[in-house]
């Protein structure tokens, strides 16, 4: 039985117009409006301050439009332009960082996707019973520093590209720092960090069936991180500090990557395992997401964590990926979330992917 997303009412101005598809000018909208014209769709950029110029550069990826806001944080302020233009918001890391899950929620504007699956990526504990409840493999959390025991890291709520993050070696390292804001205290896992970018289809009728849709796998990343490399992360901590330089995790970059291909089945358990929990928690995941982890030398991979959106680390492969091109050569996220609206309009089932 198909599930309805959307509320009718919020939906019912937007069926057969011609649609927009807006999002942030920031993260991963390069490729989201070079798939939406690739799809034939408008495009509208929100920028913050006035547009930026980098887009001049990228003719094939430049908005149709721009709306610009003193900040991001004032977008709840200027909905009727959106509306006016028949807006489909497509969420990235930038929206939960600047505009909040909270206010992005409340947004009288059709999002791409499930609205209500921000909540539970930017709440760090409902994120845990999630994933824990799916049965996929995860570091251990501790509830203070007097249970550390070994090596851990300290992240903080919500989207922020690693700012802030604390990795310490034992109980006293952790001690000697002040942490103020919302966080958790994560076994730090010794391992390869991947990143795996999923799709999932509820549309679709063929492929890696899950629920009532399909799942696919459009590629992988590493990310490089400001001042810290993944070999030193823990050797060097006491003598970086001792010469003033505090590490840190802020994402600077991606790197592709392309797995063994003889753990393809347990990625894809995994990603399975995840979507089936989503439809039973709160309607279900639809569109990209990211399950991010470490794979240890005993090929066991820790999911640390989820972001349920498009992430930065697509943006390397906007003309398509290792996975994505034996989905549909020369496929990205960004061409992908287009495709999926087409469809949805096609066959009239626009609120089964919207909400």
């Amino acid at each position: 039985m198909a599930r309805k997303l959307c509320d009718p009412e919020l939906l019912g101005p937007w069926k057969g117009q011609g649609l927009t598809l807006a999002t942030l000018c920031s993260h991963s909208s390069l490729q989201i409006f070079h798939g939406a014209r690739q799809e034939g769709y408008r495009s509208l950029g929100i920028a913050q301050g006035r547009p930026p110029r980098f887009y001049d550069a990228f003719p094939l990826a430049r908005p149709d439009g721009f709306l610009t806001l003193p900040r991001f944080g004032d977008l709840p302020d200027h909905v009727e332009r959106l509306r006016s233009e028949r807006c489909v918001l497509v969420p990235t890391g930038s929206f939960v960082e600047y505009v909040g899950p909270e206010r992005f929620a409340k947004l009288p504007i059709p999002v791409f996707g499930n609205r209500r699956v921000m909540a539970w990526e930017s709440d760090r504990e409902k994120e845990r019973v999630w994933l824990e409840s799916a049965g996929v493999r995860m570091p251990r959390r501790y509830e203070g520093p007097s249970e550390v025991d070994g090596p851990v890291i300290v992240k903080y709520y919500g989207a922020k590209g690693g700012r802030g993050f604390i990795l310490a070696k034992n109980r006293q390292e952790l001690e000697g720092y002040t942490i103020t804001e919302p966080h958790v205290i994560q076994q730090y896992v010794i391992g390869t960090r991947y990143y795996l970018h999923f799709f999932y289809s509820p549309l679709s009728e063929d492929g890696y069936r899950v629920g009532e849709g399909s799942l696919e796998l459009l590629g992988m990343d590493r990310r490089d991180e400001a001042n810290i490399d993944e070999l030193y992360k823990l050797g060097s901590q006491e003598e970086l500090t001792r010469s003033g330089i505090r590490p840190t995790f802020v994402v600077t970059g991606n790197v592709p990557v392309v797995l063994r291909e003889s753990l393809l089945p347990d990625v894809f358990d995994i990603g399975e395992r995840i979507v089936e929990r989503s439809l039973e928690l709160f309607g279900g995941m639809v569109g990209p997401f990211c399950v991010e982890g470490i794979m240890t030398e005993e090929l066991k991979f820790y999911v640390f964590e989820i972001s349920t959106r498009i992430v930065a680390g697509t943006n390397l492969f906007i003309q398509g990926s290792p996975y994505s091109d034996l989905v549909r050569p020369g496929l990205s996220t960004g061409r992908r979330i287009a495709l999926e609206l087409r469809r949805a309009e096609r066959e009239d089932r626009l609120d089964e992917v919207l909400s």
